[in-house]
């Protein structure tokens, strides 16, 4: 089956006793079992749920993954996947990331012991010097937020292998609809499924894919053992989602490619970012192992903080709110919001200043977006 026949069809067979086409919500907590320690394949919800199931096997096919398992967030996501690992243990990681994935990094899991280390992660020079005798993973978002920088997955595959660590990628920004980390030679692929796969800002979900059973087992067992699995009215949603994944990803897109080339010749724009634009320092990699550009844009605006400020809180159809990938757009100043939990100098360096702002590009009418935005950065 091909990418879109299987966002319907895998795992999500027609009900067999009521030929339901869509998969039920399996709203229980437990089973009842047959005999003393004899079930159906269930026993209790944090462990198994049926809508659950069909979740982790869609979402696997997509990503082109033997195995897949949902959480109740893309922390909780992250968090599992750090339970690969012991005191003494290092990871390098990607300097531009969300802010949660740094605090959870730098505030929670740096207290156990685990040691990371902050790199520019497109230069693989730069990531191949960080690496220690104790290194056991490389961690990357690409593109990166909220930098949009893109790093090239198979030049960092490649290091990681020969150092015998593992390649961990957030695809959150792509979705497997446009990239698949997995065939590029990573170990794991990890989603915010809030974003682009549940696509309609109603459910919060996560999601790790990976192709390796010892990892999937150990995975599934903290899955389990840590508890932060979705319920199943959450996996019902971000099924209903998934199903319209490449029909909103292509609208997506394309209506981030006419605001990206609105903004550049905006007397009130300094400089815009987007991996589609021709002069974007990674475009020609993201051509290399992606499909497509993705909907996120990134600007600076002219008049600082103030400047700022003023447009953030002047669209009408771009909401002024955190997170990303829904139908509707948004809009977010990331120094303020998304990324305050980075240190100041850590932001500075990384070009995350007063005026920069960041999109995420939905799938209305386009022209009532760049009218949109036309009028907020006139008032500023």
């Amino acid at each position: 089956m091909r990418f879109e026949t299987k966002a319907i069809h895998v795992g999500q067979e027609p009900e067999p006793r009521t030929g339901a086409v869509v998969v039920p919500i399996y709203q229980t907590s437990t089973y009842a079992q047959e005999d003393v320690g004899v079930h159906k394949g269930h026993e209790y919800s944090r462990t198994s749920n049926p809508t659950r199931d069909a979740l982790h096997a869609c979402l696997a096919s997509l990503e082109e993954a033997k195995h897949g398992l949902a959480f109740a967030s893309g922390m909780g996501a992250i968090s599992t996947v750090m339970t690969l690992f012991q005191k003494g243990d290092h990871v390098v990681c990607g300097d531009d990331v969300y802010g949660g994935t740094f605090r959870v990094f730098d505030k929670v899991f740096s207290r156990f012991g685990v040691e990371f280390s902050y790199v520019e992660a497109t230069d693989p020079r730069a990531v191949k010097a960080a690496l220690r005798p104790n290194t056991r993973m490389i961690w990357v978002e690409t593109p990166s937020n909220p930098m949009l920088k893109i790093t090239d997955l198979r030049a960092t595959a490649a290091i990681a292998k020969a150092h015998g660590a593992l390649l961990a990628v957030d695809n959150t920004f792509m979705s497997p609809a446009n990239q698949r980390p997995l065939t590029l030679g990573a170990d794991l692929v990890v989603h915010s499924t809030t974003k682009y796969l549940g696509g309609h800002s109603d459910v919060v979900g996560g999601f790790v894919a990976t192709s390796r059973d010892d990892l999937y087992e150990r995975i599934r067992f903290s899955q389990n053992a840590v508890g932060a699995t979705p319920g199943p009215f959450d996996c019902w949603l971000t099924l209903r989602g998934i199903k319209t994944l490449a029909v909103r990803i292509a609208a997506h897109e394309r209506n981030a490619r006419l605001v990206a080339e609105f903004l550049r010749g905006h007397p009130k724009v300094e400089s815009v970012i987007w991996p589609g634009l021709p002069d974007h320092p990674g475009h020609e990699v993201q051509k290399s192992q992606a499909s497509g550009f993705g909907a996120i844009v990134s600007l600076r605006t002219k008049g600082g903080l103030e400047g700022a400020r003023a447009f953030c809180r002047s669209t009408k159809l771009f909401f002024l709110a955190e997170s990303l990938g829904g139908v509707e757009s948004l809009i977010e100043h990331p120094a303020i919001m998304t990324h305050a939990s980075v240190p100041p100098e850590n932001r500075r360096k990384l070009g995350i200043t007063d005026d920069f702002v960041r999109l995420s590009v939905g799938i209305e009418n386009p022209d009532d977006l760049r009218e949109d935005l036309d009028r907020a950065l006139r008032a500023t």
